[in-house]
């Protein structure tokens, strides 16, 4: 599988904003990022507002509709991937199952898989998918929905490259990263979800993830 310029140059173009209080770890936030000046009590202020997801909809494998609201005061994962997928998708999903398993009890924490083969990939053909991989419930969604609306979400949003290809590679090229994403829509990191020892750190980020004071959601 071939693979565009991913996340990490989007990191050295935007650089990433690293904090620490009390000593405590806290992760980078990735993405474009902008001053704003405003005025608070009499003084002038400036505060960054960083890139966030924004709004979308899709629909899960039990039929339902799925938004960005549903993920409000969550930590979340995404990735794209397609059922028929010949290459990193069945490596990709066997690595996320581990995410899955550690914080599927998690009541603050999703994992959002997003097809970008819509066409073939409807909802019975993602609920089997699902069920072969043995998960069920809330915690780890297969979503579908129109495919550029999907493609624009990955390559702008989540700086993950999708691409439609002449029919090799199963027809499509996509990045395999899992990319995570704070309870303001904000990524905070972004994974090989190829790479058993990324995944790993994944799962490790999240834990840290999960400790950060609850600020504002981003609207």
């Amino acid at each position: 599988m071939k693979k565009a310029i991913g996340i990490i140059a989007i990191v050295l173009a935007f650089g990433a904003c690293k904090f620490k209080a009390n000593d405590k770890k806290l992760l980078p936030i990735y993405g474009n990022r902008v001053p704003v000046t405003k005025t608070v009590n009499g003084q002038t202020v400036t505060d960054t507002v960083y890139q966030t997801i924004p709004a979308f909809k899709f629909v899960n494998q039990y039929g339902d509709s799925i938004s960005n609201k549903n993920l409000d005061g969550d930590i979340y994962v995404a990735d794209f991937f397609f059922t028929t997928c010949p290459s990193i998708c069945p490596i990709m999903s066997r690595n996320m199952l581990e995410v899955y398993k550690a914080f599927k009890d998690a009541g603050d924490f999703k994992i959002i898989s997003h097809t970008i083969d819509p066409k073939h990939d409807s909802v019975p053909v993602l609920k089997k998918y699902a069920d072969k991989l043995g998960v069920n419930g809330n915690t780890w969604w297969f979503v579908q929905g129109k495919k550029e609306e999907t493609y624009q979400l990955g390559e702008r949003s989540y700086l993950v490259a999708i691409k439609q290809t002449d029919g090799s590679e199963g027809g499509y090229v996509h990045q395999g990263y899992f990319v995570l994403i704070d309870k303001q829509k904000r990524i905070r990191g972004s994974y090989d979800g190829t790479d058993p020892k990324q995944v790993a750190q994944l799962i490790a980020d999240i834990k840290t993830l999960r400790t950060e004071p609850d600020e504002t959601i981003a609207q």
